[in-house]
């Protein structure tokens, strides 16, 4: 599978704090034999957002496109609503997953407004900004992903 990191935050995007989700959930897709074909980083503006889901799921050049950082509550987070923009389809059976298996492991997970999306033939997961966040959410659903990729390409449920 062709995979898109994207990290999503305004202090990483200007150079004042280091990326460690973005990092630390190419290294875990790397571990699970999936191609990382481009890693971004970009502020938490929803216009940006937008802008890069539309560019990376346009010409089919990504299978998934998983983004780290601005689920939380504050008021600068607005991947959700970024990613419901630009969606073909919501996939909230995705993101219940992360956050019940999230639970499982910390009491703020319920916190993570996370979503998952197709648009076109790409899905979108928002994972947390945490790098341990993050990699548990990619966790939770990845023993998923290479089926839902296959359907979204047009393949048959069996």
């Amino acid at each position: 599978m062709k995979i898109a990191v994207v990290t999503i935050s305004d202090s990483v995007s200007r150079g004042e704090r280091e990326d460690k989700s973005g990092p630390a959930t190419t290294i875990r897709c790397r571990e699970l034999g999936w191609n990382v074909v481009s890693e971004h980083c970009i502020p938490d503006d929803s216009v940006a957002i937008q802008s890069l889901l539309r560019e990376l799921s346009s010409n089919g050049a990504v299978d998934i496109i998983l983004t780290t950082g601005g689920t939380g509550l504050g008021p600068r987070d607005v991947t959700p609503e970024a990613t419901q923009a630009v969606a073909d389809k919501m996939i909230p059976g995705f993101a219940e997953e992360m956050r019940r298996k999230g639970l499982e492991k910390t009491s703020r997970a319920i916190l993570s407004r996370g979503a998952a999306a197709i648009k076109g033939t790409t899905i979108i997961l928002n994972f947390p900004g945490s790098p341990k966040g993050a990699v548990e959410s990619l966790d939770a659903v990845a023993h998923l992903l290479k089926h839902a990729v296959e359907i979204v390409h047009g393949a048959r449920h069996d």
